[in-house]
């Protein structure tokens, strides 16, 4: 190597980087101990940014272009520097190109499940996934705050950060949305948009941007699914038809119980059930002709429990308390109770419980 081509390689007065991969964010510049020549020529291509650093501290920014380094285009660099009158001379300097384009089909996901507290079911743990998008817009603060000094960075090193800081972002959003959690899988579309806003709001303290955010899947426990379900449902349809639904279930399961009350309770109750079934079913249908000039809804139902050999059965109407006096399986020194009484007493003592009776035929009289 000759005296002239030592002084060259000496100085560096070309600067710029063609990026033949699809994952670097940050390039530096290979300067090594080589100086960069003042004149030198600094090539920004369309979809980069160069930044400049001194010493560890961000100096002059440069969008895409064709650049002569001078005093006069580096004002930060030439402060930094002291170079109050000009300078001429080879410098010192770190040199980062920045890809600005959009780096897509970045996957997300959470690692272990993310705590909500929601006001209907307390604390509750989703697992969520996805996949999103972004860009630099600010070369400086993306160095400063994420890249560092390294040489290149990648998007398979930078992506673990993102996605802890997407997991962490979208628990915030998911959190002050106003989304029910069992409409989560419904509306996937909705939790991405308030994901990406959230995120960009504070990803552009680090030069970034979200192009893209998708949530593709929502998940919970088994147990949540079941709990969010039966919520649905009681909400989406009448309670007090399902109570009376619930009531005529429970009338069913004792009518098979042979060993309470013997087989006569049985009987009574099963020709008690049809009178349930048919005044829920004309309940039914006065609920939804009800309109402005309809009569007032009828009083309540009276209903008692009824204590046979120690266990409670019911709660029975007053013609399932006729049907059972007939057979025999209820009588007047029966123990009853309904709500709003205190304690279980005996049949005699209440007075709608009279007609129940002076309804029951005499026992016949004797063979003669």
């Amino acid at each position: 190597m000759g005296l002239f081509d030592k002084l060259r390689n000496e100085f560096i007065d070309i600067i710029d980087w063609t990026d033949n991969t699809n994952d670097t964010v940050v390039y530096k510049f290979p300067r090594y101990q080589n100086e960069i020549k003042m004149g030198a020529k600094l090539t920004v291509r369309e979809s980069q940014i160069a930044v400049f650093m001194n010493e560890g501290t961000i100096a002059d920014v440069y969008q895409p272009g064709m650049y002569t380094l001078s005093t006069q285009n580096m004002p930060i660099l030439s402060t930094l520097k002291g170079w109050k009158f000009g300078f001429n001379s080879p410098f010192k300097a770190d040199v980062f190109f920045i890809s600005t384009k959009q780096f897509i089909d970045q996957k997300w996901g959470t690692k272990n499940p993310i705590t909500l507290n929601d006001s209907r079911f307390g604390f509750i743990e989703l697992r969520s996934f996805g996949n999103f998008a972004f860009r630099v817009t600010d070369g400086g603060k993306f160095i400063k705050e994420i890249a560092g000094t390294q040489d290149k960075y990648t998007t398979d090193e930078i992506a673990e950060q993102l996605r802890t800081m997407i997991v962490t972002k979208f628990t915030d959003a998911v959190g002050e949305g106003n989304i029910p959690v069992e409409k989560f899988a419904a509306n996937l579309d909705e939790l991405s948009k308030l994901g990406q806003e959230k995120l960009n709001i504070d990803f552009a303290e680090y030069g970034l941007n979200i192009t893209k955010f998708l949530v593709e899947n929502v998940s919970m426990p088994e147990e949540l699914k079941k709990e969010i379900f039966n919520y649905s449902r009681l909400h989406a349809i009448d309670v007090n038809k399902l109570a009376q639904f619930n009531t005529a279930n429970a009338i069913t399961e004792a009518a098979k119980n042979q060993g309470i009350g013997g087989a006569g309770v049985g009987m009574g109750v099963g020709f008690g059930m049809g009178n349930m079934v048919t005044n829920m079913m004309n309940q039914g249908m006065m609920n939804q002709n009800t309109g402005s000039n309809n009569p007032p809804p009828p009083p309540p139902i009276t209903q008692y429990f009824v204590a046979v050999n120690g266990a409670q059965t019911g709660p029975f109407t007053i013609p399932q308390l006729q049907a059972m006096a007939a057979s025999g399986q209820f009588n007047t020194q029966s123990l009853v109770w309904k709500q709003g009484m205190s304690g279980w007493l005996a049949a005699e003592t209440q007075t709608e419980l009279a007609a129940v009776f002076s309804a029951v035929p005499p026992p016949p009289p004797p063979a003669v």
